[in-house]
């Protein structure tokens, strides 16, 4: 046998790993169908279109979050990521969130434009340029009575970063926001007060982010002549201008991380410097980083809440697999219970004794029938002689002179008269 030979576990485990590695976060758009809510909360369901279907799962939790409901028959856009149920060998997608069919239209318009702007080579790599390490002065494109100000604001205090920060005002959602964002990034770009810009924004619907999705905001974003960040939603959100800035940050928070990240490892070194350990610390920083980035993968992969989503889908399972051998146990057991209850009816005393009667009143019936009574109803009649008993035959009779007939009403009695050639009986 030539080749490397799998078990089945570990050919399971790599087509995981390659599956959920390759398609780390998908958008899928479906028909509904098959929907099933568990009582722990989590829903299961197919999407399907003409030719395919691809089971879902939506978590409990997440379930919560959504504002449409799961019905069979829905045109739904989903977005999550691929997941490998290993104990059964299939994939699935575990959705973090389903909207509803219209939001998928405006997936589609994200798609073609992405598919246009790239085209043209707004989204090149060649064309991203390295984030200054140490920024004095940062701008930030958002509403300045936003949720994700006072998120970047705070993290830059956190990390006691030196520098200045200028919050440039503008609508983040409605009609109006787009020219406002791009107006406000070239005028960014022409005032040369700025070493970085950050554009962005926090969380919300696909609808509430789609300024940061139009064309004449995220042209203005590759057009920037300084280095960018995109900073819009959450960390599942994506926007245009995450592929036309310099880099992307995964929220306005994880901005502020990447933009002070340079200046705490500065920090850092000086502090080492001062110590005279520069050249072993940052030896020592750099294996540490590269045992995180190793610890990172693996905790990804190995992270508690994918551990605990596995675990709810064999829970599932299991449950769903002892309702069935159960139900059919108990159908099992009541169909030996009804066999063993009408052999018992058979041979019970009860049942005995009934027919026993029934023979009995039969036996007794045909008893009736022969009785005196009856026969002399039927028009018979018995001849006695003097002593009372029976006369049976003719040379019997000859015997007596005088006998008696019991008839059904009564006793009559009879004289018999003997003549030469016949013999008669008269009353």
């Amino acid at each position: 046998m030539e080749g490397r030979v799998y078990t089945v576990s570990g050919l399971t485990a790599e087509i995981k790993e390659t599956l959920e590695t390759g398609f780390p976060a998908v958008w899928v758009k479906g028909e509904v169908s098959n929907v099933r809510r568990q009582s722990s909360g989590h829903w299961y369901f197919t999407l399907k279109d003409d030719n395919a279907q691809v089971s879902g799962v939506l978590f409990r939790g997440d379930a919560a979050r959504c504002a449409v409901t799961l019905a069979n028959g829905k045109e739904l856009t989903g977005f999550g990521r691929v997941n490998v149920f290993e104990a059964r060998g299939v994939y699935q997608v575990v959705f973090k969130t389903v909207v509803d069919a219209g939001l998928g239209r405006l997936q589609q318009a994200f798609e073609a434009l992405k598919r246009k702007l790239a085209e043209e080579g707004l989204f090149d790599a060649a064309r991203k340029r390295a984030l200054p390490p140490l920024p004095a002065t940062i701008g930030f494109v958002t509403s300045p009575t936003g949720a994700a100000l006072r998120d970047f604001v705070s993290i830059l205090r956190r990390r006691d970063w030196r520098g200045r920060l200028i919050v440039l005002p503008v609508r983040v959602q409605g009609r109006e926001a787009a020219p406002e964002i791009a107006r406000m990034v070239r005028w960014a770009g022409d005032a040369g007060l700025f070493d970085l810009l950050v554009v962005g924004r926090g969380g919300g619907s696909l609808e509430d982010l789609w300024p940061f999705n139009e064309e004449e905001v995220v042209r203005a974003v590759a057009e920037c002549p300084l280095p960018t960040i995109s900073a819009v939603g959450h960390e599942i959100d994506y926007a245009l201008t995450d592929f036309a800035a310099d880099a992307r940050a995964e929220t306005p928070s994880a901005a502020a991380e990447l933009v002070s990240s340079a200046f705490i490892a500065l920090a850092e070194r000086l502090q080492v410097m001062r110590d005279d350990f520069e050249a072993a610390a940052d030896n020592r920083m750099e294996r540490l980083r590269q045992r995180l980035e190793l610890a990172g993968s693996r905790l990804r992969r190995h992270s508690p809440e994918l551990r605990l989503e596995n675990a709810w889908l064999r829970l599932d399972d299991a449950r769903a697999r002892l309702r069935q051998v159960l139900t059919e146990s108990l159908r099992a057991r009541r169909e030996r219970f009804a066999e063993a209850a009408a052999g018992l009816r058979a041979v019970s005393p009860e049942f005995a004794l009934r027919m026993r009667r029934e023979r009995l009143t039969q036996l007794g019936h045909r008893l009736e029938n022969l009785g005196i009574d009856r026969i002399l109803r039927r028009g018979f009649a018995i001849l006695r002689d003097e002593a009372g008993g029976p006369v049976t035959t003719k040379a019997a009779a000859e015997k007596h002179s005088r006998l008696t007939a019991q008839l059904q009403d009564g006793r009559v009695k009879l004289d018999v008269v003997r003549r030469k050639k016949q013999r008669e009986f008269e009353f």
